[in-house]
């Protein structure tokens, strides 16, 4: 069982604020953040609220010595999570928060030299890694899909043509999306590329809040495949690990980003799948705070909303999950950046359950194999050396002198005296 990994980033003001002269009401030192009442007496109860989480960004004023990074996030964050993913676990991280607050900035980021965001710095890392392998038993394959949730409906980015699919539910691998396609990428130039169709395909609109507000989720999914043609056993073996990078829309209000029409249609829908991610996250961290006995009971509405559906493993189920939330500085946006480190701080309770993904056969092997390998160990720190020697599967036991030992009986001092194994 390990619990979500929380972080909590803050962006600098941008135009709109600063031409409305707010002012900075988030406080961090350390894994601290703390955010300041505007309404609120200085000294009182409610002046200040403070939270710990995992990790806190400061990302607001760049001349800062503390100021926090792309590649800072990617180092706590992103390189945990493909660590994971490499040893075989499913890993998701996400992006929440109010609109306009950052989060595709820290998914996505820029076409710029150290602006890349979270996603475009795992795609180029996993690549790096598959080249620096020097293990010839491991052979890589890498898929690729992109989908957008837009008003409760999926549609797929890398084939636009394709709308509203369907979500159905496979009985041992979960929630997936039909039809939705899968391509496969042997570079980083490949998964840039298909990067880049995606977004021209997301759909997009300008509000009050934000010039470039997101108005649909984005799910931008790897399959890694790691495939070991074991030359001891000529058996072949496989991990499989889904790596899920989520762009969430952010939560808005009608009346701060003058939404209309369309926009106020999409900001319903919005709101209505960020309100049961919510209500999902509460949930699964009141299941974390009761009794092993009374945890089955409990009902999750994962299924009432495509995003928490498609996001059900990843939270609370098979799955190595990380959150960063993303949030405003200024003091017109109190309320909304109050109610996403609520959210986050939730969050942080929620346990997930991963397991390596692997064959039953081939997670025995493996177990076997590490099993002799400590046992090996165990003899080689008394002294004894188990070498190959002879016909394929013929094994001696050396002793101390390196010699071969006696096949005699089994002497009272155990440094002079070894049997043979057949």
């Amino acid at each position: 069982m390990s619990s979500v990994k929380v972080a909590v980033r803050v962006r600098p003001f941008n135009n709109r604020e600063i031409s409305r002269e707010c002012k900075c009401i988030i406080e961090m030192a350390g894994n601290t953040t703390s955010i300041v009442n505007p309404k609120a007496p200085p000294g009182s109860k409610d002046a200040t609220k403070s939270f710990n989480y995992d990790y806190s960004y400061w990302s607001h004023n760049p001349s800062d010595p503390n100021f926090a990074t792309q590649s800072d996030v990617m180092r706590d964050i992103g390189i945990e999570m493909l660590d994971h993913a490499f040893a075989g676990y499913n890993v998701c991280i996400f992006a929440y928060g109010q609109t306009g607050a950052g989060k595709s900035y820290t998914m996505m980021g820029k076409q710029e030299q150290g602006h890349e965001g979270i996603i475009p710095l795992i795609c180029k890392d996993m690549f790096k890694k598959i080249a620096n392998c020097t293990d010839d038993e491991l052979q890589y394959s890498v898929e690729v899909s992109y989908m957008e949730i837009y008003c409760e409906r999926v549609r797929d980015l890398l084939n636009p043509k394709t709308q509203n699919l369907r979500v159905r539910e496979h009985p041992l691998l979960g929630p997936y999306v039909e039809d939705l396609a899968k391509l496969a990428v042997t570079t980083y130039d490949d998964i840039n590329n298909l990067i880049d169709e995606g977004n021209k395909a997301r759909t997009v609109a300008a509000t009050n809040m934000n010039e470039t507000s997101s108005r649909s989720h984005a799910v931008f999914t790897m399959v890694l495949t790691q495939r070991r043609n074991d030359s001891t056993t000529k058996l072949t073996t496989e991990r499989v690990s889904k790596i899920s990078l989520v762009d969430l829309a952010g939560s808005e209000r009608a009346d701060s980003t003058g939404a209309k029409g369309t926009r106020l249609k999409e900001g319903a829908n919005i709101n209505k799948s960020l309100t049961t991610l919510g209500k999902v996250i509460s949930a699964l961290a009141e299941v974390t705070s009761k009794p092993n006995k009374k945890r089955k009971a409990e009902f999750i509405p994962y299924r009432d909303s495509v995003l928490t559906w498609l996001l059900r493993e990843n939270l609370g189920g098979n799955s190595k999950t990380a959150m960063v939330a993303a949030i405003s500085p200024a003091d017109i946006n109190y309320d909304e950046t109050l109610s996403t480190l609520r959210y986050a701080d939730r969050a942080k309770a929620i346990r997930c359950n991963a397991v390596v993904n692997e064959d039953a056969n081939a997670k025995l092997i493996r177990e076997l194999k590490e099993e002799i390998q400590r046992l090996r160990e165990l003899l080689k720190q008394e002294g004894i050396e188990v070498q190959e020697a002879g016909t394929e599967g013929e094994k001696v036991i050396y002793n101390n002198e390196n010699r071969p030992a006696d096949l005699g009986p089994w002497s009272d001092d155990m440094q002079s005296s070894t049997m043979d194994l057949q």
